[in-house]
């Protein structure tokens, strides 16, 4: 079952976000707590979004944390899924697919124009799961950051 997220949620996700952090190898990199997620997904003005899959006894298996992008080329919000994952024991059952499939009907319910995320280049598995469901990299674009110690030094007009 796909359900939107709930506050009691919050634990499940941030122990799925660690084992997400875990198989990406960065686990160390984590640094959101419950009280950050709380915020983020259920705070006064939410800017983040997630679904949680639940396995058959109702413990969280998966999640999808998603946010609004906007294109301006087609002048009109996206969805960008900042990560989706289901615990291994639980793949092949079908909530990934769940997943996107109801991340791609709030899409275009709401007249959303696309649904975008990222993968690792590393992560074949994730790339032939993503293809078998009529996606496509977008290879002509590259990811670009300016990470916490970048963002303090370019506001204050350094580099």
């Amino acid at each position: 079952m796909i359900r939107p997220a709930t506050v009691a949620d919050v634990p499940s996700i941030l122990e799925l976000v660690r084992e997400l952090a875990t198989y990406e190898r960065a686990g160390g990199l984590v640094s959101a707590t419950e009280e950050s997620l709380r915020s983020a997904l259920f705070g006064p003005a939410p800017a983040a979004f997630a679904h949680v899959a639940t396995g058959p006894d109702g413990a969280v298996v998966g999640f999808a944390l998603w946010f609004l992008s906007f294109s301006t080329w087609l002048g009109r919000h996206g969805i960008y899924l900042e990560d989706l994952y289901v615990r291994p024991d639980q793949r092949g059952a079908g909530h990934g697919r769940s997943m996107l499939a109801t991340l791609a009907g709030i899409a275009v319910e709401r007249g959303y124009g696309r649904l975008e995320w990222s993968v690792l280049d590393w992560n074949v598995d994730a790339q032939g799961f993503y293809r078998q469901l009529g996606a496509a990299p977008q290879d002509e674009w590259t990811v670009w950051r300016v990470d916490e110690e970048g963002l303090a030094q370019l506001a204050r007009g350094g580099r």
